[in-house]
């Protein structure tokens, strides 16, 4: 399957899920990469932690703006990425029709993605290595 839409979910989106979707925007600039959050902390940016995170890999997250998972963002993804299983289970029983295009981020390495928000800035640096990793993973299938 060609994947031309892809969104990256998380709870908050201001940590992981604009990582991930920064990195996929960077490894694939040909594609349409959002992200969202199923609780998300609307209009706010990006963590500072996740952004200096960011930093170091020369990718710049000041244009990240939260919004809110919802039908129509759902529905226009080729691919939908989550953190986590239960994050998995959510989307598709909100939304079943989703059931299929969602996966977790860390699918090729069987691993949830923990939240790292309220944490020190070396679990956020933890965190965005293993994001780096699992996009990484799933740029070999695009």
């Amino acid at each position: 399957m060609q994947f031309q839409n892809i969104l990256v979910v998380c709870i908050g989106n201001i940590c992981r899920s604009p990582m991930a979707e920064y990195f996929l925007k960077h490894a694939c600039p040909s594609l349409n990469i959002q992200s969202a959050g199923i609780a998300a902390m609307v209009d706010h940016p990006a963590d500072d932690k996740a952004k200096a995170c960011m930093q170091l890999h020369g990718i710049n997250m000041d244009a990240h703006i939260a919004q809110k998972l919802n039908a129509h963002l759902v529905k226009k993804a080729d691919l939908i990425l989550v953190m986590s299983k239960n994050q998995q289970q959510h989307v598709e029983q909100t939304w079943p029709f989703a059931k299929g295009k969602v996966f977790r981020l860390g699918h090729w390495q069987d691993k949830n993605i923990a939240d790292p928000y309220q944490h020190d800035q070396q679990f956020f640096d933890e965190t965005c290595q293993l994001i780096q990793q699992c996009v990484s993973d799933w740029k070999k299938h695009f």
